[in-house]
């Protein structure tokens, strides 16, 4: 260490002994560049980074540049199209299988035909088909189309062409594909795993969607509220464009409601959200909050506990009281013998019912809080269901409720015989009065109105009976034009399907005996999509309706 600290460092090459600035230097090192370079032997090229044989094969200008006189690595511009045709070999080599791997020399005679101007290597094509797919330069609408354009099914020959325009195209990344080079990499394993979920995803999706057809409306599975992730949404925008085949066949509303359907149910299980398999109840379910159940709970253990406690200063000693005492005086440092375990045990006994007094106010409070916000929201919306409510005691049935089918015979006797009523001569003058009246423009129902409609509705709200949440009916955006075209086709024919009309009734009764006579009023739980459509409906001659 010692000899290296004593070493002195030469000079500069070119005389300069240590001059300042940028410039020093310069062309004594420019000078020992050349000597070096003179040096070499004479074997060594003149170009040592020579690009590869598989890129210097004769191909059309367009697709070829000239290598730059200084010598570097020669660049295969790559357009637009040329790379959707590389995908369009790819897809058409593979065809419908996912695993396999001796797809190149297809592959490779594919992309000859569609490019015969130019001329790639199978090793190059295959290293630029998994860089384009690694680099997302096309979304997953864009690879989808590509898919069908280059394996054609029986169904989907008819509708490839047509439903491609009505997706949301996104703008591919076309900058990032141009001047790149051809990475040589004999890996398909990220290519591979890509077509794999796909495939999966597809698979999945159909799944559900036959799952779903053969399914009543009550026994379909409840959808939970799955999170806004960014991993959760991209499998929605992947199921958009394979959604156009099915959407497309579909014949009326209720058939693209369970396409839907089976649609949100393939994202759960993808991204392996808890689906419930035992159906939604159509019952009445218990409006008791979880804490007051909790509270009420507390209350008769308290309750009991005071019992026993009664019992044992009483004099009662059976060995399941004594243990009970003691339990309730755990960690209190008191024991049984202690002469003034009497006074011990009523001042716990005071205790517990000191705080089931308190319990039992905070429910009370509750109770006449809601009760006021329930009274106070009916005012506003009925005020004449309110006045009864407080005149007349609220009334259950004790006897045996009526069944199904004379239910339906009683009501209808009602409302579906026709019946000639006197019309009275104020009639003719109101619709003397009318005849001036300007008819209302036909409605037209457009893809951007059930776009609108769908935007302004909550995500999450509860469900029709149909149980599809708003949330889907915004990220599936390839079944608004369906939609629109349905709803135009229900105005047109004037009649709705039985989606529309179906619903929960609840009878409620008038005095104790649940006889047919005495039902006050229906209660319609009608599916969501039914308020979608009086609210397309609604927006263009007015407002919607409330």
């Amino acid at each position: 260490m010692m000899e290296y600290g004593r070493t002195r460092k030469g000079p500069l090459p070119g005389g300069r002994q240590g001059a300042s600035g940028a410039g020093a230097g310069r062309g004594s090192m420019r000078t020992a560049s050349r000597a070096r370079g003179a040096a070499r032997p004479p074997s060594s090229p003149s170009h040592p980074s020579s690009p590869p044989a598989g890129l210097v094969s004769a191909g059309s200008s367009r697709a070829q540049q000239s290598a730059p006189a200084s010598g570097g690595v020669r660049r295969m511009r790559w357009t637009t199209q040329m790379n959707s045709n590389a995908l369009r070999a790819y897809f058409g080599a593979k065809g419908g299988e996912t695993g396999c791997l001796a797809y190149r020399a297809r592959m490779h005679r594919l992309f000859a035909e569609l490019e015969p101007s130019l001329t790639v290597t199978e090793q190059n094509l295959a290293d630029r088909v998994r860089y384009i797919l690694r680099s997302n330069i096309f979304d997953v609408a864009e690879l989808e189309r590509l898919r069908r354009e280059a394996v054609p099914s029986s169904d989907e020959n008819a509708t490839a062409e047509d439903a491609a325009p009505q997706m949301v195209e996104q703008p591919a990344n076309v900058d990032a594909a141009v001047n790149t080079p051809v990475v040589v990499d004999s890996n398909d394993d990220g290519t591979v795993a890509q077509e794999l979920e796909l495939e999966h995803m597809r698979s999945t999706l159909e799944e559900a969607i036959v799952e779903t057809r053969s399914t009543p409306l009550e026994n379909r599975p409840r959808l939970p509220r799955i999170a806004l992730s960014k991993r959760n949404r991209a499998v929605v925008r992947a199921l958009n464009p394979m959604l156009v085949t099915y959407l497309e066949a579909s014949r009326d509303l209720c058939e693209t409601d369970s396409i839907l359907f089976g649609a949100a149910l393939a994202v759960c299980r993808i991204i392996g959200a808890k689906v419930s398999t035992a159906g939604r109840a159509t019952g009445h379910s218990s409006a008791i909050p979880a804490w007051r159940r909790r509270i009420e709970e507390r209350i008769a253990k308290a309750r009991a506990l005071i019992g026993r406690l009664i019992c044992f200063r009483s004099g009662n000693n059976r060995p399941r009281i004594v243990r009970t005492v003691r339990m309730a005086f755990a960690g209190t440092n008191v024991s049984l013998s202690q002469p003034d375990i009497t006074q011990k045990l009523t001042e716990r006994i005071d205790d517990l019912k000191q705080r089931i007094a308190a319990w039992g106010k905070r429910i009370r409070r509750y109770t006449e809080r809601s009760t006021r916000f329930n009274q106070n929201r009916l005012f506003q919306s009925d005020q004449k269901r309110l006045y009864e409510s407080l005149e007349r005691p609220m009334v259950s049935g004790t006897g045996p409720a009526p069944n199904q089918a004379d239910t339906v015979a009683f009501w209808r006797g009602l409302w579906s015989e026709p019946v000639n009523h006197s019309e009275g001569p104020w009639t003719e003058v109101v619709a003397s009065q009318c005849a001036g009246i300007t008819p209302m423009d036909p409605v037209i129902i457009t893809p951007d109105d059930v776009a609108e409609a769908v935007r302004r509705a909550p995500n999450w709200k509860s469900p029709g009976l149909d149980g599809l949440h708003h949330y889907w009916l915004k990220g599936f955006m390839v079944c608004h034009s369906v939609l629109a075209r349905q709803f135009q086709e229900a105005l047109n024919q004037k009649s709705l399907p039985s989606l529309f009309t179906t619903g929960i009734t609840h009878l409620v009764p008038k005095d104790q005996e649940f006889s047919l006579p005495v039902i006050l009023k229906s209660l319609e739980s009608a599916a969501k999509d039914a308020g979608t459509i009086k609210y397309v409906i609604g927006m263009n001659p007015g407002p919607p309706p409330r």
